[in-house]
């Protein structure tokens, strides 16, 4: 049997000496002690403590202990409360539904992802035509004992008689790539390493494979060094890692990051390079000539550009030059110099989302309001016509190359789980290969889009969903959630805990805050560096239109975000602790001053946040920075920080040190909680018993706080 793995199973409960108390309104818990350090810094004249740097490293015999003591507090407090046990049992049943990725045709055959609903991981199958039985390729579910090595990605080769696939073990960003024989499912000896965040390309004839790859750590041979530059390599099917050979590597700039693919002709090797969230570079080599250097194709850092398609000398390309919100152009190849650009799909008074050149037409994905629509357009920027769409949700995929005669595409919003449909390219007829069902009744509920204004006047989106009886009161449960950040979109999705949650009586809101990508550029960069307060600004305002509109009040609101999300949650909840009743920060940058030390992907994240190294963003991050910001005798929501000690993306020491400093000073004696999974990271490849796990601990707790009945 699977057991939970946030308290390790040979310590048990006999650690746990105290007295558990589930009402937020009698006395606080008996937190475990943490150290204050003298550690202290100067930034720019300013002195700023740092009193638990301590925790910064995971293998002190002091985080370790402080680690098990958090969860020995948590884990048993969290499985006391009264509404957990039924909330797992109905996650457990709300996340029985089969859910199908896209297929990816390659060779005449069709590979896709699917899990029975049961399967804490998803499947790889590959079928040799639509409708085909599937068979099944690669099943992570039997590759380790608590399921928590996961499927990362798969590319087919483009004959389709090999797929490469990488695993996740433990919820590491970090990636093993491994080579299976479609034909009889035997894996091939070839084994690539040291690699996270990019997929490969396949060489046009499928004897090699594109990929970046980090520099070797003397003290671990299977993961990289990311505090230095990859680099993109060619690995010859057949031969060892060991003599896969350098193509490209930034020689310029100390941070930009390579990753490559190669066009559907086999002809072009294009080199995106990746520093922050605001601009890129792209450069070119020319795989017919094995003597050919790399060429700039883009190279002024002033905007985005994204390869979508080439044909012969001519490449397609979405880019934000001199279009805030997104277009799509044509570059020659030979003579890319920006006076010979050809627009073919201007600018709309809609933000592009995303972009395909499939089949020879170009298919456009548009984010309008927060909602998802998407555009056919010929080769030369002609509009055919929009997408059939089932209806006002999120659409994306539309993946395959310029002669395929069919796409496949997803739909979903809050009430409709994902669905995969697919495109007839030459008809542009729509029809539905995959629908799944759920354990539940939706029709009870609506969604509804509403606007509310901002601290300056800004008009920000928000949807709630809810019963559609439900009458206001003022007086309703409420859950907010928001992000705010890296251009990221927050388009309506399907997710079995938003049902758990609205089955339970609760109202569901997500706020579209400056930062995201909604409204193009422009929006985001509202939310940026020294702008970074009007995404905290949004958000408090959502709260305060909820409030005011009739649908909850403070005590009955809740909050909750991950990731650039926790951030969100951490801020807001220390600028306004009398909005909120309960705050649930999941796996968040809460320590704005040293967020860019831990790793290089870290510091890139500075074209949202900016760095403490400079005076004027120091100032801006400090001001609201939660680690920094939590002041002594304040009354703060009732609060659960999750992390996962093994998250390499946001290293968990921000949580552990948040959540030390609010349980230091709480003033009051609402409870402030550290949930640290230790069999996860980030959250990709979390396997399905340790989700239901994780949100019923959350809803349960966010539940008692803000008085929701049990399912």
């Amino acid at each position: 049997m699977l057991h939970r793995h946030i308290l390790p199973r040979s310590l048990g409960y006999a650690l746990i000496a105290m007295t558990l108390t589930l009402s937020t309104a009698s006395a606080a818990p008996a937190y475990p002690a943490a150290e204050r350090g003298t550690v202290v810094d100067d930034y720019h004249g300013t002195t700023i403590a740092d009193p638990y740097r301590w925790m910064e490293d995971p293998a002190a015999p002091a985080t370790r202990e402080f680690v098990r003591a958090q969860n020995a507090l948590a884990q048993p407090w969290l499985e006391a409360l009264p509404q957990r046990e039924r909330l797992k049992q109905r996650l457990t049943q709300l996340w029985n539904y089969e859910r199908v990725g896209l297929p990816r045709v390659k060779g005449g055959q069709y590979f896709f992802t699917r899990n029975d609903g049961t399967q804490n991981q998803s499947v790889l199958y590959v079928a040799d035509s639509l409708n085909a039985t599937p068979r099944v390729l690669f099943d992570p579910n039997a590759a380790s004992r608590d399921a928590t090595v996961a499927l990362a990605r798969f590319e087919p080769s483009p004959d389709g008689k090999v797929v490469a696939y990488s695993l996740s073990d433990g919820g590491t960003d970090w990636e093993i790539w491994k080579f299976r024989r479609v034909a009889d499912g035997v894996d091939l000896p070839d084994e690539l390493r040291q690699t996270k965040f990019w997929s490969l390309s396949w060489a046009p004839d499928a004897s090699g494979v594109y990929y970046s790859r980090y520099p070797a750590r003397a003290d671990d041979a299977g993961r990289g060094d990311d505090q230095a530059q990859p680099v993109v390599h060619l690995h010859k099917m057949g031969t060892p890692q060991s003599a896969d050979r350098a193509i490209y590597q930034v020689t310029d700039h100390p941070r930009r990051a390579p990753g490559a693919s190669v066009s559907d002709d086999g002809r072009w090797l294009f080199v995106s390079l990746f520093d922050g969230y605001r601009a890129n570079g792209v450069d070119v080599i020319d795989l017919r000539d094995p003597a050919a250097a790399p060429r700039r194709l883009f190279g002024e850092w002033d905007a985005r550009y994204d390869i979508i398609g080439s044909e012969g000398d001519t490449a397609y390309v979405q880019t934000t030059n001199a279009a805030p919100r997104g277009r799509i152009i044509a570059v020659d190849l030979k003579d890319p110099a920006p006076a010979r650009w050809r627009e073919l799909v201007p600018q709309q008074d809609i933000a592009l989302d995303g972009a395909n050149f499939v089949g020879g037409k170009i298919i456009a994905t548009y984010v309008k309001d927060a909602r998802g629509i998407a555009r056919i357009f010929n080769r030369n920027g002609a509009p055919l016509g929009e997408v059939a769409s089932p209806g006002l949700g999120t659409v994306g995929g539309f993946g395959g190359n310029g002669k395929d005669t069919e796409t496949f595409f997803a739909y979903t919003d809050y009430l409709t789980p994902g669905r995969v449909l697919r495109l007839d390219i030459g008809t542009q007829a729509v029809s539905t290969w995959r629908e799944p069902k759920i354990a539940g009744d939706t029709s009870p509920y609506v969604t509804k889009q509403v606007f509310y204004t901002s601290q300056d006047g800004t008009r920000v989106p928000m949807f709630i969903t809810h019963r559609k009886d439900l009458v206001k009161t003022g007086d309703t449960p409420t859950m907010l959630y928001g992000y705010g950040g890296f251009n990221v979109s927050l388009t309506p999705s399907f997710s079995p805990t938003v049902f758990a949650w609205l089955e339970m009586g609760g109202v569901y809101a997500v706020a579209n805050l400056r930062g995201g990508g909604e409204y193009g550029d422009a929006w985001h960069e509202a939310g940026t560096k020294l702008k970074k307060q009007n995404v905290f600004d949004d958000f408090i305002a959502a709260a305060e239109f909820l409030v005011r509109d009739g649908w909850t009040k403070p005590a009955r609101l809740a909050i909750s975000g991950r990731s650039n999300g926790g951030l969100l949650v951490g801020a807001v909840m220390l600028q306004r602790p009398d909005l909120f009743a309960a705050a649930l920060p999941g796996v968040g940058v809460l320590d704005m001053l040293r967020y860019h030390t831990a790793s290089a992907n870290a510091r890139q994240w500075s074209s949202d946040y900016g760095l403490s190294e400079n005076a004027d963003e120091f100032r801006a991050l400090r001001a609201y920075s939660p680690v920094h910001n939590v002041k002594p005798g304040v009354c703060y929501p009732a609060t659960l920080v999750t992390t996962a000690d093994r998250d390499d993306r946001v290293v968990p020491w921000h949580s552990y040190k948040f959540a030390a400093e609010l349980q230091r000073v709480q003033g009051c004696p609402k409870p402030v909680l550290l949930r640290v999974e230790t069999r996860a990271g980030h959250g990709a490849g979390k396997p399905t018993w340790m989700q239901i796990e994780d949100f019923a601990d959350q809803w349960a707790f966010a539940a008692q706080a803000i008085g929701l009945g049990a399912p």
